[in-house]
């Protein structure tokens, strides 16, 4: 029975991981996942592609969603209250425009000097209402696509045997930096072909696979580039038929809101082609 080990939100697009036990589902994904993006001063967004040290910052949201903490390494931590009410400003998310509200200059002072480079701080607005496409339309804040990103372990074990194979060394989850991880499917990359996935009392709708991009060779636990994997080895056996680069995951949309914990089983409901075998 394949069941939920791990649940994920990334406060902070970029940032460190929070590890959740048990969550309610929005439609936009887990509670304040990528609900703040990192810009640089004319509102465009920071990525780990040019500024691996994102990975090491570790944001905190208050449970009632109005403070946020900021730690890392080398850093006095900042406490900041989140502004939901201030003036909308234009943010740019890979070339599209989107609205965010700055959250001061304290904020903008500490990843600055974190980062090494000028940055401000922006949250979602309360009426963001970003269409995230795929077979399943849905939304999300500032996630790349769409809310809710999930990976099987049997997927980075099949790729592991392969980058060991070639005498490399295997690579944890956290490189991919997944919402769900689940555990029971036997055969790899089963969550390509899930369409329809309830888990508590939500439910998921299949949007697309997840193409890599260069922020898999980051490693996350030190901030840093780490390179050529995974991206050497995926790309020998898990290229885009469409020629837009490697796939190692994928992506959903909530279509029904709830709560879900780790634990949980993962029920799938529709498949692309017969269900796999047991």
């Amino acid at each position: 029975m394949a069941r939920v080990v791990e649940l994920i939100t990334y406060p902070i697009k970029g940032c460190a991981g929070v590890s959740l036990t048990e969550a309610s589902l929005a439609e936009a994904g887990l509670p304040h996942d990528r609900g703040f993006m990192v810009t640089d001063e004319d509102g465009v967004f920071r990525t780990q592609r040019r500024h691996p040290g994102l990975a090491l910052i570790r944001p905190h949201v208050a449970p009632d969603g109005e403070r946020l903490t900021l730690s890392a390494p080398g850093a006095e931590e900042l406490s900041i209250g989140v502004d939901t009410v201030s003036a909308r400003r234009e943010v740019v998310l890979f070339g599209s425009p989107y609205q965010g509200i700055d959250q001061g200059d304290a904020v903008a002072g500490w990843l600055s000097e974190v980062l090494g480079v000028a940055c401000r701080l922006v949250r979602v607005p309360p009426e963001h209402d970003r269409v995230a496409d795929g077979l399943t339309p849905g939304t999300s804040g500032y996630a790349d696509s769409n809310a809710v990103h999930i990976i099987s372990r049997a997927s980075l074990d099949e790729l592991n045997r392969r980058i060991t194979g070639d005498g490399g060394e295997p690579l944890p989850m956290a490189r991919f930096r997944p919402n769900v991880v689940v555990d029971g499917w036997t055969e790899p990359h089963t969550e390509d072909r899930a369409r329809q996935i309830t888990i508590g009392d939500t439910e998921l709708g299949f949007a697309k696979t997840a193409v890599r991009c260069v922020v898999t060779m980051v490693d996350q636990d030190k901030g840093a580039k780490a390179g050529p994997e995974p991206l050497r080895t995926l790309a020998r056996y898990r290229r885009s038929p469409e020629g837009g680069g490697t796939l190692f995951g994928a992506k959903f949309s909530v279509t029904r809101t709830g709560t879900m914990a780790v634990g949980d089983e993962v029920a799938v409901g529709s498949w692309d082609g017969p269900p796999p075998a047991e």
